[in-house]
């Protein structure tokens, strides 16, 4: 079996979108789900959170908060990597200056592909050995 690739396993459990010019990659963390529970109460209740919200308000400051969270999961590795090239986090308030709600509802099926990719389950199966009883 060999090494794995950090960055390579970053790119299959992310989803890239765009704020002001610059490309983030969306990435669910152990952190980031710990705080969606904290707020939701768990992953499960995000989904019905985001798409039955009514106040339009507040669902653009739920959708604005998660991709700050998400997108700060990938500068956070980012700094741990490179303690001499660290980079700022995202602000919410950036995130609202620097998009549009109809970049928001795009930034949605983001957030959605990345928690997706970060809950998906990799099972490898050993082959079976045929052991004769007798």
């Amino acid at each position: 079996m060999k090494p794995l690739d950090v960055d390579e396993v970053a790119n299959e459990r992310s989803a890239a979108i765009e704020i002001g010019g610059e490309k983030y990659k969306l990435i669910l963390t152990t952190k980031a789900t710990k705080e969606i529970a904290k707020r939701y109460g768990g992953l499960e209740n995000l989904g019905t959170k985001l798409m039955e919200s009514k106040d339009f308000e507040l669902a653009l400051d739920e959708v604005v908060w998660l991709v700050t969270l998400l997108a700060n999961q990938s500068i956070l590795i980012h700094n741990i990597r490179n303690k001499d090239d660290k980079k700022d986090l995202l602000q919410e308030d950036e995130v609202e200056l620097l998009t549009t709600p109809f970049e928001l509802a795009e930034y949605k099926n983001a957030i959605m592909v990345s928690m997706m990719k970060g809950t998906k389950r990799h099972i490898e199966s050993e082959q079976a050995k045929n052991v004769e009883v007798g």
